[in-house]
């Protein structure tokens, strides 16, 4: 039963709430003991609240779930679980995760209820809303990435935001456009809101925020506020980790008909994995270590 429980929470969705510590990371301050300690406890409470909410989603999406070729296998529609017990989860989840969050930080305490609200909204009456249902996933993002840094309190880039913005939008299509490829006919009886989403207006929404994203990364870079911060023009170098990581998921989205699980992607691809990889450790090198490159 705790086996099905855990999996039922959707620990592999816990890497988006990764993104948690580019407000440590690009604050300077990743060696400071307690800030790092502080960012760990925010990204528990962001992994335990979105749970929670997962949970909630499943309770409401039981019956249709029951019919999805993947969905069907989760614990609650495999019956590996009762709907009691993932009720009684859920509401312990929500509770323990918010006082952890309102004790870091009241302003991240607060962002974390948004969060829940937002999304707990979109579980019962904004997914049924074409464009809103992606704004409002979006949106989700766009708060974890502002949680690193309220949870700190310290500043984030206007830039970085954006480019949270667009890459969250940029993975959300991707898995739509999944999601439409993979079910077929069947599509809107799984998800009433995809008959709203044709493959040709993905595809070109996914240009638009595919090149939103790479423009808005490399203005970071070369913005005067983020040179004057870290006493280097080097980020720049950073740039082609990120065109080439978002070109390969691209690739994988388009050639081998991908998508569907972003998170799964991150973890499983290699060539993605070792993008990401070196990308942190040449931003790091940068920001912490400037030395490396003179």
């Amino acid at each position: 039963m705790f086996t099905a429980l855990v999996a039922a929470m959707r620990p592999r969705q816990w890497t988006k709430n990764l993104i948690i510590f580019a407000g440590l990371v690009f604050s300077q301050q990743f060696f400071h003991l307690d800030h790092l300690r502080t960012t760990v406890l925010a990204f528990i409470a962001f992994c335990l609240n979105a749970s929670a909410v997962y949970l909630i989603n499943d309770l409401k999406d039981l019956e249709q779930d029951k019919l999805h070729p993947i969905k069907r296998l989760r614990p609650l529609p495999a019956r590996r679980i009762t709907q009691t017990h993932a009720i009684i989860a859920a509401v312990f989840l929500s509770a323990f995760s918010l006082a952890l969050a309102f004790k870091l930080n009241v302003s991240f305490g607060v962002l974390l209820a948004i969060y829940w609200s937002m999304m707990i909204l979109y579980t019962y009456r904004l997914k049924h809303i074409v464009i809103v249902d992606i704004l409002i996933i979006s949106g989700g993002f766009i708060i974890r990435a502002i949680s690193g840094a309220v949870v700190l309190d310290v500043m984030i880039s206007r830039w970085l935001i954006a480019c949270a913005i667009f890459l969250s939008l940029f993975l959300i299509l991707a898995k739509r456009r999944n999601e439409i490829i993979e079910l077929g006919s069947d599509a809107a009886g799984h998800r009433s809101i995809l008959q709203e989403y044709g493959q040709n207006f993905l595809d070109q929404m996914i240009a638009v925020v595919t090149a939103c994203t790479i423009f808005s990364y490399v203005l970071y870079t070369v913005d005067p506020e983020t040179i004057a911060k870290f006493h280097t023009q080097n980020l720049i170098f950073t740039v082609p980790f990120v065109i080439y990581g978002i070109f390969r998921y691209l690739y994988l989205v388009y050639q081998r008909n991908l998508g569907g699980r972003p998170e799964v992607l991150l973890l499983s691809d290699r060539p993605l994995r070792l993008c990401v990889f070196l990308w942190i450790i040449t931003a790091m090198g940068i920001v912490y270590r400037l030395d490396w490159l003179k």
